[in-house]
């Protein structure tokens, strides 16, 4: 194994993953997290596309700006981050009226590992939807729940 492959061996992929944080229900404040899903993200998500944190993503709700979750239904876990918009990556071209083109628009998915918003992203810039509008939350359910941050069911 040359020094450049040893970074890069993941755990083996689980027969059921687990794509999103599971509460721990006897132990407030602590999460499982699969490690073995996915393919791990590039930083940004196409070229003129900002990347932000969770600051970002909180000071976009707390403003009330528009924050997607682009996530497939059945990827979702039945949980959302409060304030969230759900158009899912199937549906994200067919429902572009519904994106303001006038205000940065925040794009999430299940985190690091989930294509899902990235591939969103690139579908939309394909569409025609400008760079400069929208942002992409790498982090995802991923880091938000492992961030102790507040999430709620999701009845979509």
């Amino acid at each position: 194994m040359d020094k450049g492959e040893q970074f890069l061996e993941r755990n083996p992929k689980r027969d059921k993953v687990q794509m999103v944080p599971q509460h721990i229900s006897d132990k407030k404040g602590l999460v499982a997290v699969d490690v073995t899903w996915g393919e791990i993200q590039t930083i940004q998500a196409a070229d003129g596309i900002r990347t932000v944190g969770e600051r970002e993503v909180i000071k976009q709700l707390q403003n009330g700006l528009p924050v997607i979750d682009v996530r497939a239904p059945g990827t979702r876990n039945g949980i959302r981050i409060a304030g969230t918009k759900a158009i899912p990556i199937s549906d994200i071209v067919d429902r572009i009226d519904e994106l303001n083109r006038s205000k940065p628009t925040i794009f999430f998915c299940n985190g690091p590992q989930c294509p899902q918003s990235q591939k969103a992203i690139h579908m939309l810039l394909k569409a025609g939807y400008p760079a400069e509008k929208m942002w992409y939350y790498r982090g995802g359910m991923h880091d938000w729940m492992t961030l102790g941050l507040p999430v709620v069911e999701d009845n979509e």
